[in-house]
């Protein structure tokens, strides 16, 4: 590997780090909001919804954007603008204002995964895929720790206006480093790298085949499944531990660190290990980890739900990047960037509806247990969902058209 594909490796590292940092920061920083803000869980619930409202919209515009522009410009000024979005949230003084806020962050995050990961593509070679994009996906499990220890120690010395400052200041460092080190592919390189050297070809014509695609709606399905499963712990965990386990602030937030512990083992073993057993059965494994884990934690306390944290955290880390290695293997590289934009896009449709409805739930029945339970439920139909799939090769006659 030269320098050159190195640089944009750790650029596209330090991108992913700094957005997951935010997005999940806001379920530790929640138990200090709801106290300050004096907002019920559903309005909690709406803030959350407003980011991925945002990221869901712009998600498959950025992603066929990213098959023809110029992605050094386009991510580095989008991640800016999830910077600025990031460091007005320690401003709010009503819902809707954290809403707005939330909203421009969500806006500049939506660049920071599809765009992210087509520019890595385009870098790497075949036999290196699995590998390379879970190094650069570890970088969202290290985004989870830091939400999960360092966020807590700022919010300890100061307050919770405090960490969104530093969140957001991290933003803008990263947009800065995108500008210094990201590159677009060389154009002469395309063939060599699989990409085709001739002149693309139009959007319907490239994604028509795959929208017709049943595999396409299967994965996506499960794709956004994934994602609702996910988002009610990473949402509401810290606030059950506070709330109704009744532990101490630190340590609740210290379980959103054992499950980016578990993600990083996750993505560094599963993710190279899916190079040689197939993306989808590792997949299917993920798919048990995220539903029986949000399932064990209503049932225990103390060490053991930390040790079911760390445990789900392995299915939490290693999923995203498999689903967009999918696109690849299964479809065409030339429309990766387009597949997993719309893919994200029904991703953001499970994350904008689970904060609200789990937030809901919980006003309603006064515990956050059936939250957990509906994320359950949510994995294993994911589950479901990718059986079928383990039937189908790594590459398609989609390739071809």
């Amino acid at each position: 590997m030269n320098k050159r594909t190195l640089g944009v490796l750790l650029a596209c590292f330090c991108t992913v780090l700094a957005a997951y940092s935010i997005r999940y920061s806001y379920g530790t920083l929640l138990p200090e909001m709801l106290l300050s803000l004096s907002i019920t869980k559903a309005q909690a619930g709406v803030i959350y919804s407003s980011y991925f409202i945002a990221y869901t919209v712009f998600s498959p515009i950025l992603g066929i954007i990213a098959d023809r522009f110029n992605l050094r410009y386009l991510i580095a000024g989008f991640v800016a603008l999830m910077g600025v979005g990031t460091f007005l949230m320690q401003y709010p003084s009503s819902v809707w204002q954290a809403s707005l806020f939330f909203t421009i962050a969500g806006i500049g995050c939506a660049a920071c995964w599809t765009p992210v990961m087509v520019l890595a593509l385009r870098w790497i070679s075949n036999k290196r895929r699995g590998m390379s994009l879970a190094f650069i996906d570890a970088g969202s499990t290290l985004g989870v720790i830091v939400a999960g220890t360092i966020i807590p120690l700022v919010v300890d010395a100061a307050n919770w206006h405090t960490g969104w400052l530093a969140l957001g200041i991290m933003g803008l460092a990263v947009g800065a480093i995108n500008l210094l080190f990201m590159r677009n592919y060389p154009l002469e390189k395309t063939a060599a790298a699989g990409i085709p050297s001739e002149k693309r070809s139009g959007a319907i014509s490239l994604y028509k085949p795959v929208l017709v695609d049943k595999r396409f709606w299967l994965i996506g399905i499960a794709y956004m499944l994934t994602g609702f499963a996910i988002i009610i712990p990473f949402t509401f965990l810290s606030t059950y531990a506070v709330q109704e386990i009744g532990v101490n602030y630190g340590t609740a937030t210290l379980l959103i660190t054992f499950i980016g512990a578990g993600g990083l083992l996750g993505k560094l073993t599963l993710g190279p290990l899916s190079d040689k057993v197939g993306r989808i059965g590792i997949l299917l494994v993920c798919a048990l980890l995220i539903g029986g884990g949000c399932l064990a934690m209503v049932l225990c306390h103390g060490w053991i739900l930390m040790a079911v944290c760390f445990i789900y955290g392995i299915g939490y880390g290693a999923c995203w990047a498999l689903y967009a290695a999918c696109a690849s293997d299964i479809f065409s590289k030339q429309a990766a960037g387009g597949i997993v934009g719309l893919w994200t896009f029904l991703m953001g449709f499970g994350s904008i509806l689970a904060p609200i409805l789990a937030g809901w739930l919980a006003d309603y029945t006064g515990t956050l247990m059936w939250a957990f339970l509906l994320a359950m439920a949510a994995g294993f139909i994911s589950f479901v969902l990718l059986l079928p799939m383990l039937k189908v090769p790594r590459t398609s006659t989609v390739t071809q058209n």
